[in-house]
């Protein structure tokens, strides 16, 4: 139980909680689409149940594939260095099996919802297991995180239609972006070990600059394409105060950048901030269909 509770707290399991409202805005998005009663045959409660799923063993597979491939790095950035893995406190066979019963989670969930997800299953695990491999050779990494991401909603919009939309793609759009933008941030406590090791990061590639403005950008194009997503599905007026409140959210990184000298503090707060969004911006979603128009 201490080796599981480690684990747990290694793979950061909470944080599952972070791209799951985006993959309920998905569903929601689907379930306008084709109704609210049923989905391809049964009800909408179990598919929500195997889109959990899904996403928790994605993310499980995810996160144990980036402790065990980062364990090296880990173990010389004196901000990870205490890491379980680093420590020697879990053994990287821990996070092998982490990796295979997530997949293995991931699989029977998409089995659960339709052929199409199984069709697309290996490219999400694909994606999944190259991520951490990225930032030995691409500032790009920070986007291939926000595909990874983004495929919760994605994938829970075809886990209920079995099809794909523009509005879908969009919500992927939006996800990619935001979670790109995040991560640049917190690519920033890591500057001078990444530029010291050779790290590929943005920041790393082209100065801290880019990681103050970048992600400001960034999450201002996740703002259209939600706005754009919610009009091609005639989403209600409560949706879209979500995008008013994504657009107070791009102003107030900016103060933190403004106002937060910190780096480790910016962070915390920024991703704090964003956590708080994207339960809030479920909300105002679901209210938008429920109380529409």
């Amino acid at each position: 139980m201490t080796k599981i509770k480690l684990f747990l707290q290694e793979i950061r399991v909470e944080h599952t909680s972070f791209a799951l409202p985006f993959a309920y805005v998905g569903a929601v998005f689907a379930a306008h689409s084709v109704g609210l009663r049923t989905v391809l045959g049964q009800p909408l409660w179990l598919a929500l149940i195997w889109i959990t799923l899904a996403v928790l063993g994605a993310r499980t597979a995810a996160m144990a594939a980036n402790r065990y491939l980062d364990r090296d790095i880990d173990k010389r950035n004196p901000r990870t260095a205490r890491r379980a893995l680093a420590t020697g406190e879990l053994e990287p066979s821990v996070m092998l099996w982490g990796i295979a019963i997530g997949l293995l989670l991931l699989l029977v969930a998409a089995w659960q919802l339709n052929p199409l997800c199984v069709k697309l299953m290996p490219l999400a695990a694909i994606g999944v297991l190259i991520y951490p491999l990225c930032k030995r050779f691409t500032w790009l990494t920070h986007f291939v995180l926000g595909v990874v991401d983004a495929l919760a909603p994605l994938g829970a919009f075809i886990g209920i239609t079995g099809t794909i939309s523009v509005a879908a793609v969009l919500l992927f759009v939006a996800v990619t972006v935001w979670v790109a933008g995040f991560d640049i941030i917190y690519a920033l406590m890591d500057l001078p070990t990444d530029t010291e090791q050779g790290i590929s990061s943005l920041p790393a590639r082209f100065g801290a600059s880019s990681g103050r403005w970048l992600p400001l950008v960034l999450h201002s194009i996740m703002v259209v394409a939600l706005a754009a997503a919610g009009l091609l599905v005639h989403a209600g007026i409560f949706y879209y105060l979500g995008v008013v409140v994504a657009i107070v959210l791009v102003f107030y990184e900016n103060h933190l950048f403004d106002r937060t000298g910190n780096v480790f503090v910016l962070n915390e707060r920024i991703f704090s901030t964003n956590m708080r969004f994207s339960w809030g911006f479920l909300l105002t979603t679901i209210l938008g269909f429920v109380i529409n128009k």
